[in-house]
């Protein structure tokens, strides 16, 4: 059986790119998917209460599970690399399309897999020690935390990711892949870099 996940973290995400990604990546390769599971949850929420820990329960030897990219399985390291060995143990094929990749019972695999998980967990805590440290300033210097008045909704979506856009910024990456990693739309990243002081290359 081949099994298509699906995973946003709240009502306001959409589902339908990683449908589009998916039934494409099928289309082409001549895939057909037996089975669509998609959710509308927090990764942080426990895996045995979520559709993908059923869907886990189900999966045997010989079966695939396609995602758009590996980190709609879990939010953090550990529930990444858990996920990914208990489908190896039950030779259970894992395709991660944005990542290019075909996890399987085999060490290349559990290195790509720990590799990427990694960088994910590193990626994150930065992002957060980055953001603590910004209300800690702010409150040290008395300002005030919290939403301003008046602000642009979608200036305060990515307000606080200045750093982050940047550095996507100077790798190379695309509006529309830096949209991708940042869960906006392009238009939501172009307003905001035309409003914020971050420097933008062209693209």
């Amino acid at each position: 059986m081949i099994y298509a996940y699906i995973r946003v973290s709240s009502d306001r995400q959409t589902t339908k790119n990683q449908y589009f990604e998916i039934s494409s990546y099928a289309e082409n390769r001549g895939m057909k998917i037996d089975k669509w599971v998609d959710e509308t949850v927090s990764s942080r929420k426990a895996l045995g209460d979520r559709k993908l820990g059923e869907l886990l329960e189900k999966l045997g030897r010989g079966d695939t599970v396609v995602v758009s990219e590996i980190s709609r399985l879990g939010r953090n390291l550990m529930q990444i690399m858990g996920i990914l060995n208990f489908c190896m143990e039950r030779l259970v094929k894992i395709i991660a399309i944005k990542e290019n990749y075909e996890l399987g019972d085999n060490i290349n695999s559990k290195v790509l897999a720990f590799a990427f998980g990694l960088s994910a967990e590193i990626e994150r805590n930065l992002i957060s020690q980055r953001t603590k440290e910004a209300l800690a300033r702010r409150r040290a210097d008395g300002l005030p935390l919290g939403r301003p008045k008046g602000s642009s909704a979608k200036r305060l979506k990515l307000s606080g990711k200045e750093e982050l856009i940047e550095s996507y910024i100077r790798a190379g990456l695309s509006k529309s892949e830096i949209s991708r990693r940042l869960n906006v739309c392009s238009r939501t990243l172009s307003i905001f870099l035309d409003r914020s002081a971050a420097p933008e290359k062209p693209l």
